[in-house]
């Protein structure tokens, strides 16, 4: 028989849904991978903002998840070091689901879960795409809903947005007027 080329630049993953090509450097995985082709719609990305105040919120999660007694503690700091990287905007690039899209939000939410879960893997020695031993619904979602964090996200960004850029300037505005 014919032997196919193995095309090394990606990787194949899996959801319910079937098997699908995601980039071999990729931090997401099949359902961001779906997402990003079912809704290219306007080609703008979420701000660092908000993929800021989503990290924020994984990591506190991981944080409470982990205190209650839901989350092993060595799984919980992997999360809480990878969530941190999200904040910091180390990750940004893995972000790839576009900002208009269907719903609450569950496309957004799992590419932060399945980003933090890569990393979290990463972090803890693991083989990077293999949902084990953090996977993105089961330890990085624990507890949490998209109609909850993505509101939540977007809450936080404003907040923050208006209290480092808007608040200033206005002040500045304030003072310049007299």
């Amino acid at each position: 028989g014919v032997q196919m080329e193995r095309d090394e630049s990606f990787r194949i993953e899996s959801d319910s849904m079937g098997e699908l090509q995601v980039p071999s450097d990729a931090y997401y995985g099949a359902q961001t991978m779906r997402a990003a082709l079912n809704f290219p719609i306007s080609g703008l990305r979420f701000p660092r903002s908000f993929i800021r105040a989503l990290g924020l919120i994984k990591l506190s999660a991981a944080q409470v998840n982990a205190e209650l007694g839901l989350l092993d503690r060595k799984i919980s700091d992997a999360i809480a070091a990878a969530a941190q990287a999200v904040v910091d905007g180390a990750l940004d690039e893995h972000f790839v689901v576009d900002r208009v899209q269907t719903g609450s939000g569950k496309s957004t939410n799992m590419n932060a879960n399945e980003v933090i879960s890569t990393r979290a893997i990463e972090i803890l020695g693991g083989g990077r795409f293999s949902r084990d031993p953090v996977h993105p619904d089961d330890h990085v979602n624990l507890g949490q809903s998209s109609n909850d964090g993505i509101p939540t996200a977007i809450h936080m960004a404003a907040s923050h947005a208006s209290l480092v850029g808007l608040v200033p300037a206005l002040r500045h505005l304030q003072t310049e007027l007299g």
